[in-house]
């Protein structure tokens, strides 16, 4: 059956997101996809869709739609909708939340279905691995890799090192994922209790989205160590990194950036679910 989808802002998933809609024979309109461009007629009509899909994450900086042509306040594109209409965005945060109650909206965030989360997930790890030997001049056989934080990412970033032969140290804060770092036969520390422990390794994953690597444990790290920070949140201290000489990379929103077209059918999956 034959919908119409509104899509506005985003990246390259979005603009691939559009492509997958199209092929599936629904109409689509759009609105500044993927770095294209937009008038006023284009976002009328994709306001005015039955069903409007909004980035992931929906917001860039604080208030504004993540858009990167035109970019406008959330609080200005929701008054811009109808009560009966679908609106869905993914990382909602409560601001944008608020302002779509007080427009009688109803903004569903498909980034809290667990079957979008794990696969996104799983393609951010994988970019993950991609980065790390963009940036690195040695395999990652032996290699010692620590992993910060066990969620999703952590724990599919560490399956897929394991796999490329490197030797994994992962970190948890509750007993129980130490345990099952453990079973899985890596090396376990806790995230909190690092001091001392950081003198060995060639790489560090970041997935935690809190400060977790200051200037005094950078320091431990050895001179030529990679540190990839996957957090939308910085957890390794960018400017500490930089005055140590250790090669940083923020590789945030990878999905979107790297694989696109595998993020954009995740997220396509997820709204036909809804």
């Amino acid at each position: 059956m034959n919908k119409i989808f509104g899509v506005i802002g985003g990246d390259r998933r979005q603009a691939e997101l559009v492509r997958l809609l199209e092929a599936d024979g629904h109409t689509v309109h759009t609105y500044c996809v993927g770095g294209t461009g937009g008038g006023a007629e284009a976002l009328d009509r994709a306001v005015s869709a039955e069903t409007v899909i909004l980035p992931l994450p929906l917001c860039r900086g604080d208030g504004v739609l993540n858009c990167e042509e035109s970019p406008m306040p959330t609080a200005d594109l929701f008054r811009r909708f109808r009560g009966r209409q679908l609106l869905l965005a993914g990382q909602v945060k409560n601001q944008q939340r608020r302002e779509a109650e007080e427009q009688g909206l109803h903004l569903e965030d498909y980034f809290l279905r667990e079957e979008l989360t794990v696969a996104n997930a799983a393609a951010t790890a994988e970019a993950a691995v991609q980065v790390a030997m963009e940036h690195l001049d040695r395999t990652l056989l032996g290699m010692n890799c620590l992993v910060l934080g066990f969620g999703r990412i952590g724990k599919l970033l560490s399956h897929r090192l394991h796999g490329l032969g490197a030797r994994v140290t992962a970190t948890a804060r509750k007993p129980g994922d130490l345990a099952w770092i453990r079973a899985y036969g890596w090396q376990a520390l806790e995230t909190g209790r690092l001091d001392g422990c950081l003198g060995d390794f060639d790489a560090v994953f970041n997935t935690v989205p809190s400060p977790v690597l200051d200037g005094s444990l950078l320091s431990q790290l050895p001179k030529d160590c990679l540190c990839v920070d996957l957090a939308s949140v910085q957890g390794i201290d960018q400017a500490a990194a930089a005055a140590l000489g250790l090669p940083w990379v923020w590789a945030r929103s990878l999905p979107g950036r790297l694989v696109p077209r595998t993020a954009a059918a995740v997220i396509r999956d997820a709204v036909y679910y809804i």
